[in-house]
């Protein structure tokens, strides 16, 4: 949750800063906001709950809506014929390693922000209105870091639970589906839009839009 809060200020940041105005940096944001929401759900899956259990049944069922071969694309992650150990196996193996693509996207993006420097909110880049990055800037992240370290420690140690759905406390059951099955907050733009369109490729194709149009938004 604390890791969304920080995805979604910067790219509110961003659409504020008119940062979009630097396409390449701006479109390899994009791709970083998928693979986060990648390695997010399949680690939402691993506690093995009943959220995670309905929530990986639900979400994986969606890519049967894919023409010919969704069927099998969604038997092939499950590795079976439902969700079950194989699937977890599999999870845990994109879980590991989505995180080294992230690492890599998070370079580029960092490299093509190197190239054309910070934006801001009234669109100038004169080199005379610049300052240096240390000290001024160098102080600024250590503070924020440190606060948010602070928050994070201070939740994980004295309330781990506080943001946990009880419903997936209780161990994963095939047999008993829950009465609401809902995604974490961060997940319920998506879960809005599925639940709005009754046709499942149309939810599939207005979920993917409802990223993908991020990468409009320079033009």
């Amino acid at each position: 949750s604390f890791f969304f809060i920080c995805i979604y200020l910067h790219i509110g940041r961003g659409l504020y800063y008119g940062s979009y105005l630097y396409k390449e940096t701006w479109n390899i944001g994009v791709v970083l906001l998928l693979l986060v929401m990648m390695t997010a759900f399949v680690g939402y899956v691993l506690p093995w709950g009943q959220m995670s259990f309905w929530g990986a049944t639900v979400i994986t069922n969606l890519l049967s809506a894919v023409p010919y071969v969704g069927d099998a694309l969604v038997q092939w992650i499950w590795g079976g014929f439902s969700v079950d150990n194989a699937t977890l196996t599999r999870f845990i193996t994109f879980h590991f390693l989505l995180p080294f693509v992230v690492i890599a996207a998070t370079v580029l993006h960092a490299l093509f922000l190197h190239e054309t420097g910070s934006n801001n909110p009234i669109g100038l880049n004169s080199d005379a209105d610049k300052i240096s990055f240390h000290p001024y800037f160098s102080y600024k992240d250590l503070l924020g870091f440190f606060i948010l370290l602070t928050a994070l420690a201070s939740l994980a140690l004295f309330s781990p639970n506080l943001l946990g759905d009880p419903e997936n406390f209780t161990p994963a059951n095939p047999l008993v589906t829950p009465p609401h099955i809902k995604p974490e907050w961060y997940f319920l733009f998506a879960y809005a839009i599925l639940r709005a369109i009754p046709n499942k490729l149309g939810g599939v194709l207005a979920l993917i839009i409802s990223i993908l149009v991020l990468k409009v938004v320079p033009l």
